[in-house]
């Protein structure tokens, strides 16, 4: 086990018991009987076996009564990473998936974003989603918002209010034939990127951060494009857009752009293919596409849900994983019926199974190690954040869930004691917020909420923390 012997920040709390993560070499690795110590920073300053209590609590000058013993039905995991999510869509997540991407985003979504110029309209749905995402153990969350730079801002201030991880994006889009008012000049889009950028920077949020955000080539010109491929590099900025999605808009792509070689060439022609960029769902990507990306150091998000409810594609992901490009999972909500990167888990392994059943000779079945790491240290990973979360390795934030998978009127009924690598097993197959007990970001426990609930959507200015 990692430590530090030479503290430089005093212990703010620490825990004994179960802790399980992922490591760069190894999909799941399992610590029983650990002391795991938080500083004042919010930073794991160091994991210990719990034989080493005496020792451990005089180097780091804490007392031993003060530790807290986790349960046997009991475990700490990494924070869950949410890769790719529409919060201006949670409005009308689960329902309004009758219809392939193209068509799905003229009848649904289009018209529903263009309302977040309203901005009480803008706050019920972002601290809703926020609040629900946080519940549901997404410690990192990479939203889309819409087109409006001030609801934009105000997606930012409430996942900071909240006190969750997140990059915050606004929408930039300057061509939409299907929903005319929904859409913005190029000199709008570049003026209102940069006003948005600017300003979130300002407010100097410690965990929320911009990231530029065309919403896909189809929407963009390629002028547009060009600028903010220009925007993201001279303030070293994250990129997220879409990526072959379904095979209608691959052909669009084509059509929309016939000097490129490829739907990647398109992004990587106009500098938006960088170790900072993730591309949501890529289910058409060539080998030739994916030694781009890993060229490049760009990264995927996989949205199973999505790819299975508009009837876009299925994702190998062995094969991604194979051309060694970054990949996470993300819900893409409202593609996505849920707001759960547990249900991203859960789809993520019966894609991988649907291809095996296609075609037994190439196994591509991941095993539910494999799908852990993708929705943890893999999820940081793709949006470059593995040096600050991801897993608890000494001096990143502790970013972490409390798991009681025998939670009182919980999903889980636990017959007999189980190793931990089975508990984690049945909550990755079972659980649901009710096995969630804590959430913490960067060391602050969010979850549960303090705060009363006629607040929720009412939090005005400032840096105030509902949990502090």
């Amino acid at each position: 086990m990692a430590t530090s012997d030479r503290p430089d920040t005093p212990i703010a709390f620490v825990y004994r018991g179960t802790f399980v993560h992922s490591t760069q070499q190894t999909a799941l690795q399992t610590l029983e009987d650990a002391l795991l110590g938080v500083d004042t920073q919010g930073k794991v300053a160091f994991i210990r076996e719990g034989k080493e209590l005496e020792k451990v609590s005089q180097t780091f000058g804490f007392k031993p009564s003060d530790v807290t013993q986790l349960a046997q039905h009991e475990f700490f995991m990494p924070g869950l990473v949410d890769t790719h999510i529409h919060a201006s869509q949670y409005s009308y997540a689960g329902t309004a998936l009758d219809m392939p991407l193209l068509q799905w985003l003229k009848t649904y979504t289009f018209p529903v974003e263009s309302r977040f110029k309203d901005l009480e309209f803008a706050r019920k749905v972002y601290t809703q989603i926020v609040r629900r995402t946080l519940r549901n153990g997404t410690t990192t969350a990479c939203y889309f918002a819409t087109i409006h730079t001030e609801a934009s801002l105000l997606l930012g201030q409430i996942a900071n209010d909240f006190g969750q991880r997140a990059l915050v994006g606004k929408v930039c889009m300057d061509r939409n034939n299907s929903v005319e008012h929904y859409k913005e000049t190029l000199q709008e889009s570049q003026d209102e990127t940069c006003r948005f950028i600017k300003e979130l920077l300002n407010k100097k949020y410690p965990l929320v951060k911009p990231v530029v955000t065309p919403r896909f080539a189809p929407s963009c010109t390629g002028a547009l494009l060009k600028q903010l491929g220009e925007i993201a590099k001279n303030n070293n900025l994250h990129i997220q857009s879409h990526i072959s999605e379904n095979v209608e808009e691959v052909k669009l792509v084509k059509e929309l752009f016939p000097d490129s070689e490829s739907y990647t060439d398109v992004y990587h022609k106009y500098n938006l293919l960088t170790d900072k960029t993730v591309m949501a769902h890529g289910c058409y990507l060539s080998d030739e596409e994916l030694a781009l990306f890993r060229e490049t150091g760009a990264s995927l998000s996989h949205c199973p849900n999505s790819n299975f409810s508009l009837c876009s594609g299925v994702l190998n992901v062995r094969n991604v994983l194979k051309h060694n490009v970054k990949l996470g999972l993300g819900t893409d909500v409202a593609g996505g019926y849920s707001a759960s990167v547990l249900d991203a888990v859960r789809r993520t392994l019966d894609a991988s199974k649907v291809l095996t059943i296609q075609d037994p000779a190439h196994d591509v079945t991941l095993s539910f190690e494999e799908v852990f790491k993708l929705a943890t240290l893999g999820g940081s990973q793709a949006l470059s954040l593995n040096d600050q979360t991801g897993n608890f390795e000494v001096g990143k934030d502790f970013d972490a869930l409390r798991i009681n998978v025998a939670a009182e009127d919980g999903p889980i009924d636990l017959i007999q004691p189980e190793k931990p690598k089975i508990l984690l097993e049945k909550f990755l197959n079972l659980g649901d917020d009710r096995n969630i007990a804590e959430v913490f970001v960067a060391g602050k426990k969010v979850v549960p909420f303090t705060e009363p609930k006629e607040e929720t959507t009412g939090l005005e200015g400032g840096n105030r923390h509902p949990t502090r």
